[in-house]
């Protein structure tokens, strides 16, 4: 759906070009729900807003549903940005019209529906949000995730291919935070919508997105499925990411394990070998005895994974290791 080839972005700021975006490519399939995370300045939002040209790109090329953006005209863009839909962090609402006629803006822009076919899709669109009895109400009158579900509705107004999330959850409180993520989940598996959002939270990539791209400094420096980034990240920024997260230091969970015995593995499981009883098999088949020193069992979007940090004494740890290497885990030995 999406494709950067070699994409680059440099601000000009007193007579100096500043990158933001290092050139770098990417691709984005149809459907999926794909975040960005960085760290404040990272080029993330650079990024995200260069896909519907809200921000120039310096050179590269960029297509979306296989039409070149960056040769558009001004009104090619106006049609593009149609089938492109967005929300931001700060809801940029208008304060002076109703929760119904922010979500009919862009539809009055557009011109293209009756005023009786324009109402019946307002009335759709805040039924899916939501938020069918607050049509008459302003924005002031709203709470936070009130508001970011306004701010979805209206950005689904054209009926867009593309969503763009541009620090969506950021406001909001937790609660607030994953209802808004799980409407956004729904959207995606009803509307088969493409979704990219950004954000500087690994717990949100976790819950709702596909794959993750993390940036550091303007430059793509790690990519691939949640799964593989948060389990087993191999960029420092992915590691700091995952580690705030989990709100866990690896040097002080070290510290913490050098009065341990035995031999010290962290295995991953992830699907339905995460409530395989595999501790209690290894332990009766090799003889050996484990203590669990760290561990954690949650949901990547809808799929279930594991991580247990064990330490291994006594029996046969050589026919142990053996039995973990061939069961469906990731196996790390720490020590």
């Amino acid at each position: 759906m999406i494709n950067f080839h070699q994409v680059r972005k440099a601000y000009r700021v007193n007579g100096q070009d500043i990158p933001a975006l290092q050139p770098s490519d990417l691709q984005i399939a149809r459907g999926e729900v794909f975040g960005i995370i960085g760290h404040s300045g990272a080029g993330k939002s650079t990024l995200l807003r260069l896909i519907n040209r809200l921000e120039e790109p310096s050179g590269g090329r960029i297509q979306v549903d296989g039409e070149d953006v960056t040769a558009l005209d001004a009104a090619g863009l106006r049609r593009f940005r149609q089938r492109v839909g967005m929300i931001f962090q700060h809801f940029n609402l208008l304060s002076s019209k109703t929760v119904a006629a922010n979500v009919a803006l862009p539809l009055k822009l557009a011109g293209v529906l009756s005023r009786s076919a324009m109402e019946a899709r307002v009335a759709e669109l805040l039924a899916r949000v939501g938020l069918s009895e607050h049509a008459n109400k302003y924005p002031a009158q709203l709470s936070g995730g009130q508001k970011q579900r306004v701010g979805i509705a209206r950005a689904l107004a054209t009926e867009p291919k593309i969503l763009l999330c541009d620090e969506a959850t950021s406001a909001l409180d937790p609660q607030t935070t994953a209802s808004v993520l799980q409407l956004l989940a729904q959207i995606n598996r009803e509307l088969n919508l493409t979704i990219v959002l950004i954000t500087h939270e690994m717990d949100v990539i976790r819950r709702v997105c596909d794959r993750v791209a993390v940036m550091d400094a303007g430059v793509i420096v790690e990519m691939g499925s949640v799964a593989d980034v948060f389990l087993h990240p191999q960029h420092a920024t992915s590691k700091r990411f995952v580690q705030e997260a989990e709100q866990v230091d690896e040097d002080e969970v070290h510290d913490d394990f050098a009065h341990v015995a035995g031999s010290i593995l962290r295995l991953t499981f992830q699907g339905q070998a995460t409530y395989a009883p595999l501790l209690g098999t290894v332990a009766r088949e090799t003889g050996v005895d484990y203590s669990i020193l760290a561990g954690r069992i949650d949901h990547i979007k809808d799929t279930p994974y594991g991580q247990l940090t064990l330490a291994l004494t006594g029996g046969d740890l050589d026919a142990a290791l053996a039995c973990f290497a061939a069961a469906d885990v990731h196996m790390e030995v720490l020590r």
